[in-house]
């Protein structure tokens, strides 16, 4: 499992064509502390990595352009952002889905619409796992 450790200076990239998905998320990863940086689209979003190694990924998986499938598998194969958290954003719930995203590499899957709670517990998850150790 993929973790960063601690929620001081990580900052979360949030790949969505949704401008109400993007707000929401910024609005309640931003009341806990996080730096949140936005992207409609995974070329988008790449572009806008800082050499920060505290990374984190939400992305929605049907967007325009390249499919966030693809995204999560570019992330995972990438030397640099190989053990960077996945969290895979959709309104499918479906079996297949959930696998699909497991097998490109997602360390997570959530499905929209997401509460704050949801949110902030599935993120804390991975930021905070290595503090215990």
């Amino acid at each position: 499992m993929s973790t960063v450790t601690g929620n001081e200076n990580v900052r979360i990239m949030v790949i969505d064509d949704s401008s109400t998905i993007r707000r929401s998320a910024e609005i309640f990863l931003g009341q806990a502390g996080y730096q949140i940086v936005l992207a409609e689209a995974g070329f988008h979003a790449l572009a806008k990595i800082t050499h920060s190694k505290r990374f984190f990924f939400l992305c929605d998986i049907l967007r325009p352009g390249v499919v966030g499938y693809n995204s999560c598998a570019l992330i995972k194969k990438s030397a640099r952002f190989r053990e960077t958290p996945v969290i895979m954003l959709s309104s499918k719930d479906g079996l297949f889905d959930r696998a699909r995203g497991a097998m490109v590499g997602s360390d997570e899957y959530l499905t929209k619409p997401f509460t704050k709670d949801s949110l902030l517990k599935t993120v804390r998850h991975y930021t905070t796992a290595g503090q215990d150790k």
